[in-house]
């Protein structure tokens, strides 16, 4: 997410929309972002997740990536049966830590 226009967002709606489609429960970190946080804030031409953190008062871009990661993390622990990542999860710190998490836990990793 970081590093791409609006983190990549509408890639992340997309792809939950469709699997929601096809009778998936899913959890969508951009949702979950966005639900805590409005969609403005969110806006980004270069994903820089330090200038999103500094519009909602964090003062740097690691305050906000752990409360995002924590909320995450914490699904994938408790609640999870798959893991679906998206093209180009290979250079994503957060889908990386994410699928790795998924595959100690066991669960089933499926790239879209």
């Amino acid at each position: 997410m970081r590093g791409i226009k609006d983190f990549n967002f509408p890639t992340f709606f997309k792809a939950a929309k469709e699997l929601r489609e096809q009778g998936h429960m899913v959890f969508n970190p951009a949702e979950r972002d966005t639900n805590a946080h409005g969609a403005e804030p969110l806006k980004s031409e270069t994903g820089s997740e330090l200038e999103v953190a500094q519009k909602l008062g964090y003062k740097t871009g690691m305050q906000l990536a752990r409360e995002c990661f924590l909320a995450d993390t914490a699904f994938i622990c408790t609640s999870a049966d798959a893991i679906y990542v998206l093209p180009g999860w290979q250079t994503s710190r957060g889908a990386i830590a994410e699928r790795a998490l998924g595959i100690a836990l066991g669960l089933e990793i499926v790239e879209l």
